[in-house]
């Protein structure tokens, strides 16, 4: 699976995911221009683990997100549906309890976790709502969300430029450190049809979260978006 535009199956993005795994955080860092680190930064901002909080780190990939909030003190908790990425991740980091699991149908009990994160992953999912649902029952009373996402550039000379960086520069980037490029086309039009920032902030507050929010990193090309379940 190369193209957006097909059916979104689980076992094919996994697939894909597991292919890139061990050049996944290089390939990030190349094709951002060094913003992904920035912008896991914000993340570990906005989710501000303390310790003895339980995180769930959704689409933690190699768990390099998950690693702020380990160092903050909190339980972590890598979760993914890519087993490449989950052994790749197990090796750089043994002592981490890396869980499999489909985050529509999410292996944990109701009311587990006092934040659940996920960045750049909402979009791999077969169902964003049933997604954000599925957090939200994980989620303690009281608790938060913090989803970091690809979103719409905010200036539109901006916004044009950087379409076109997606579809006619990021694959030819990521054929330089990837073995996977075509990985890269479907993040390019994955990106392409993803919601905008009001459109997924409705999807958030469909799904049952309260205190909706969101704001624009580098001009609007990521967004981080915050809601918190109902104490």
């Amino acid at each position: 699976m190369t193209r957006a535009s097909l059916e979104k199956q689980p076992h094919d993005v996994a697939s894909m995911f597991d292919d890139v795994a061990e050049r996944y955080d290089l390939t990030n860092d190349v094709i951002s221009l060094g913003q992904a680190r920035l912008w896991r930064k914000e993340v570990a901002k906005a989710v501000d683990a303390r310790p003895a909080q339980k995180v769930l780190d959704l689409a933690a990939g190699t768990a390099t997100s998950s690693q702020p909030f380990a160092q903050a003190g909190a339980y972590v908790v890598p979760c993914d549906f890519s087993l490449g990425m989950l052994r790749v991740g197990k090796q750089r980091h043994p002592w981490m309890p890396f869980t499999a699991g489909d985050a529509t149908k999410l292996p944990f009990k109701d009311d587990t976790f006092d934040a659940v994160t996920i960045s750049f992953g909402l979009r791999n999912v077969q169902d964003t709502d049933a997604a954000l649902r599925e957090m939200l029952r994980v989620t303690r009373p009281g608790g938060r969300v913090v989803i970091c996402e690809f979103s719409e550039p905010t200036w539109g000379p901006f916004r044009k430029v950087y379409v076109e960086y997606l579809m006619r520069a990021l694959p030819p980037v990521a054929r330089t450190v990837c073995s996977n490029p075509d990985a890269y086309v479907y993040l390019a039009e994955s990106i392409r049809s993803w919601p905008n920032q009001p459109q997924l902030a409705a999807k958030l507050s469909d799904a049952g979260w309260s205190r909706v929010a969101y704001r624009n990193l580098t001009g609007g090309v990521v967004a981080l978006h915050r809601g918190f379940k109902k104490a």
